[in-house]
């Protein structure tokens, strides 16, 4: 008895993920997931653009690459609102979402290093953008580099932009692979 009653919070827990995962595999093959995924990429745009001409806070080069790592969500997230009932374009949206996710927690990174000096050089007034992709030149308003890093606005509770990005990149990332992994793992099932 004292084994059953050992292992009981376990075996409840497994249920409980177990529960979750099923739940999560099932949304994200719905236009739900895509609608959710698209909704914040646009907060997230409306966000800095807020900041920037709202509060006047002015975006820096690594501000600009979120910025079009957020586009990349955006535009994915569009497209799979287009294939999202095919397995097969499912999966590769998903992939892009991954690839996405995983660019966006780079530059977070590096911006909350920025921030936090823990990380240095990862800083200039150039966008870096080559030629034939130049955001910067096509769109100023939204893509243009106006100060270098250093720091990002507080929100709420004293906790900056850069910390924000990098929760939500974390588990951006997270979900993902999760379901990336969930619809391999039930397609081969």
């Amino acid at each position: 008895m004292d084994k059953f009653n050992a292992a009981y919070p376990i075996c409840k827990m497994s249920y409980q993920v177990n529960f979750m995962l099923k739940k999560l595999l099932q949304i994200s093959t719905t236009k739900w997931y895509w609608l959710g995924l698209l909704f914040l990429g646009l907060s997230l745009e409306a966000a800095g653009l807020f900041y920037q001409y709202v509060l006047d806070y002015m975006p820096c080069v690594l501000c600009i690459h979120i910025r079009i790592w957020v586009l990349g969500i955006i535009s994915v997230s569009l497209l799979a609102l287009t294939v999202y009932r095919y397995w097969t374009g499912l999966l590769t949206m998903q992939l892009l979402m991954t690839g996405l996710s995983a660019g966006l927690l780079e530059r977070c990174y590096q911006l909350l290093g920025t921030e936090r000096g823990f990380l240095s050089g990862g800083c200039s007034m150039e966008s870096g953008l080559p030629v034939w992709f130049a955001l910067d030149e096509w769109l100023p308003s939204v893509f243009k580099v106006w100060e270098p890093c250093g720091y990002t606005p507080e929100l709420l509770f004293a906790v900056t932009m850069a910390e924000v990005l990098i929760v939500l990149s974390i588990m951006l990332l997270i979900v993902s692979v999760v379901v990336m992994l969930n619809l391999v793992i039930n397609r081969l099932n």
